[in-house]
């Protein structure tokens, strides 16, 4: 019987806490987020147009001295409709006044309008729609208020509570605001209701962990990517609500300017002078649609089943 040469192997010594070392990378959950979000271009394109608008909405009005009142050039024609050049890039209307300013005041009213009142409907969707997944008899209570709010138009609901209290900044949020968080109030009591009973939870609560911790800890980070969803679709709507209230002169004083103010003014150069109609109706429809894309794109990338 022929011997194993040992000479052809290499032996090594057994080390029994390398054998119980994991070999995988560590995972982190917010940097795959974040590579998740920056792989698709159209992140990287709509979050760029919409930093600048945001920018130039916010920062630019600081240091302008613009005031959209103003009508002391009415009598100088030749400020008056003059086309978008090197000195007036977006152009001036009949009173004079420059466009690129009044599109930057006014979309900076729109975008405060519109994340203030996301904020909020977010916050109260998100504190009542916790109570509502988890207590019996708050449930019950709850879904009959629901029944009723969810068969009426909420945009009827902010039409007649702003045609009621008036036109006004605040006035128009606490319209957005009055019925717009039931829905995500909902959305969040549903998922709660999915996630409460699991096995790890049934166990935290086996072992005397407090509701509230259960809530917050094990529950409320798989609910990142609804949030975010639920907060990218409501942030163009209200843009969008603004844009149709100020139209029809029920949004903003007519001495405030908003996106939807200066497209209600300008309605009727459509056809004459008519960059001063297509070019807040441009900004108003790419701060819309950069929320929206941007919102979504990150809220499929908190979704921990994207990450690989």
């Amino acid at each position: 019987m022929s011997t194993i040469d040992k000479k052809k192997f290499q032996f090594v010594e057994r080390d029994d806490f390398a054998s119980e070392t994991i070999d995988a990378p560590a995972y982190s959950y917010w940097k795959s987020v974040m590579r998740q979000f920056f792989k698709k271009k159209s992140t990287v394109v709509m979050l760029g147009i919409l930093i600048a608008i945001v920018l130039m909405s916010f920062i630019y009005p600081m240091f302008s001295k613009f005031d959209f009142n103003d009508v002391s050039k009415v009598n100088d024609f030749s400020l008056r409709y003059v086309h978008p050049n090197a000195q007036y890039w977006f152009g001036t209307d009949s009173n004079g006044k420059s466009l690129f300013d009044s599109v930057w005041f006014g979309a900076r009213n729109s975008i405060l309008i519109a994340v203030i009142a996301t904020f909020l409907n977010v916050v109260i969707g998100l504190l009542v729609g916790a109570v509502w997944g988890i207590s019996k008899t708050f449930d019950m209570i709850m879904m009959e208020i629901y029944n009723i709010i969810s068969n009426i138009p909420a945009l009827l609901v902010v039409i007649v509570l702003t045609y009621s209290l008036g036109a006004g900044f605040w006035n128009m949020i606490f319209a957005m605001t009055v019925t717009g968080w039931i829905g995500i109030a909902y959305t969040i009591r549903i998922q709660i209701m999915r996630y409460r009973d699991l096995e790890y939870n049934l166990a935290s609560r086996t072992l005397g962990t407090p509701t509230l911790k259960i809530v917050t800890k094990n529950i409320l980070p798989q609910l990142v990517s609804v949030i975010v969803t639920q907060t990218s679709q409501l942030l163009p709507s209200f843009i969008s609500y603004e844009a149709f209230l100020s139209f029809f002169g029920l949004g903003l004083p007519i001495t405030v300017p908003s996106l939807g103010r200066l497209i209600s003014d300008y309605s009727q150069n459509v056809t004459t002078n008519a960059y001063l109609f297509w070019i807040p109706l441009t900004v108003l429809i790419l701060v819309s649609l950069s929320f929206f894309i941007v919102g979504q794109n990150l809220a499929d990338a908190s979704d921990p089943r994207t990450h690989r």
